[in-house]
């Protein structure tokens, strides 16, 4: 596939779009054929045994061109692009109308604006095992130390209608600095995606973003979602039901099972334009 770079329509000022912040990214096992109903035909699923790698990478922004704001992208699976594989993005949840137009505009992402309603409470000190001990003092995982348990609870807008997508529960330092010390090694690395084919864009794009953070292993959030709607193949006619069903399997891939959460302090991620994919 060729790439040819795109450009941007939005007030974000030239790229590369810088944000700062911290994040949570949940890598979760999700069934292949809740994946491949966002992913376009011409793309094979990285996948075995009916699953493929999906998650959700939740993010709380203190500095970006749109100024603050959070961000749920929901990870519907891993798509195989020679000779890596690049994720691929079921939904994107943001509380800024800036952030959203330009996610749909300029990356090509499902961006939808949502509510993101936060609780905090301190929680008592865990006991230590010998194995998170080891891993607490190398810096990639932490049980002790001020923790606070906070809920996050993320609802899409859609004019006056909210609708509930999830609630997000996770344990998080009291502080930036908590008292048991290094909040993990500095990494840099690079999360490729693909993006596009939604009605604000139709072209298939791809881009990358090059991340700098503090990382370390915490336990895996637990995620609450509503059931899902039941849908008939009558109903599936109208894109108001398609879009609801969409929004049904967005969930499912938050309910899957985690295997992996990783949190990222100190983030600094840089995104570049997207580039046009076009097949040879």
């Amino acid at each position: 596939m060729d790439h040819r770079k795109t450009h941007s329509p939005s007030g974000y000022g030239k790229p590369p779009w810088v944000f700062r912040g911290s994040a949570l990214y949940q890598l979760h096992l999700v069934k292949a054929e809740t994946a491949r109903a966002f992913i376009p035909k011409e793309f094979r699923l990285v996948e075995a045994f009916g699953y493929t790698l999906g998650g959700f990478f939740l993010a709380n922004y203190d500095d970006s061109p749109a100024g603050k704001f959070d961000e749920l992208v929901v990870i519907a699976g891993t798509v195989w692009n020679p000779p890596t594989s690049c994720a691929w993005a079921a939904r994107v949840l943001v509380n800024s109308d800036e952030a959203c137009i330009h996610g749909q505009k300029d990356i090509g992402l499902p961006s939808q604006v949502a509510k993101f309603s936060k609780t905090v409470r301190a929680i008592a000190k865990t006991s230590e095992t010998k194995t998170s001990g080891f891993l607490n003092m190398v810096g990639m995982f932490s049980l002790d130390g001020p923790k606070n348990s906070m809920d996050v609870q993320v609802s899409e807008m859609k004019g006056m209608e909210e609708m509930n997508i999830c609630n997000i529960n996770f344990s998080a330092p009291a502080s930036e600095l908590e008292s048991s010390g290094w909040m993990g090694p500095l990494v840099k690395l690079s999360l490729p995606s693909f993006s596009g084919r939604t009605k604000y864009n139709r072209h298939l794009l791809k881009y990358s973003c090059q991340i700098e953070c503090r990382v370390r292993a915490v336990a895996p959030a637990k995620v609450l979602g509503p059931p899902p709607p039941a849908v008939d193949v009558d109903e599936e006619r109208s894109c108001r039901e398609l879009r609801k069903k969409k929004r049904s399997l967005s969930v499912s891939v938050l309910l899957s099972k985690p295997i992996l959460a990783l949190q990222f302090n100190r983030l600094e991620m840089k995104v570049e334009a997207p580039t046009t994919v076009c097949k040879r």
